[in-house]
């Protein structure tokens, strides 16, 4: 009962991104083009925030994503964008350096 409350309210044990990505997860970067040149995760797609409206059918609504960063704020609100267009498995991701570890 408690877990599921804490699940409701956002509270609850995070995805275990590594699975996600096991599952055929895509990594999509939201930072400009320049801030994703300078260090990225092998293997991620580059969709800056200001473009993901017109560029998000370089996704697959059926399958997951994990939104990232510099530091989880653009990426929460792109998380946010996928949601509303339909998208059902979205991540927020954080910071793209915290992602390193599951680069392909």
């Amino acid at each position: 009962m408690i877990a599921t409350i804490k699940k409701l309210l956002g509270i609850g044990p995070k995805a275990d991104l590594g699975e996600v990505i096991a599952r055929g997860g895509v990594i999509v970067d939201v930072r400009t083009t320049g801030e994703y040149a300078g260090g990225h995760v092998k293997g991620s797609l580059n969709i800056p925030l200001n473009a993901l409206g017109s560029q998000m059918q370089k996704l697959k609504k059926d399958k997951p994503v994990i939104t990232c960063c510099a530091s989880g704020m653009r990426s929460g609100s792109a998380k946010s964008m996928l949601q509303a267009n339909g998208f059902t498995e979205v991540h927020n991701g954080g910071s793209w350096y915290n992602l390193k570890k599951f680069e392909k």
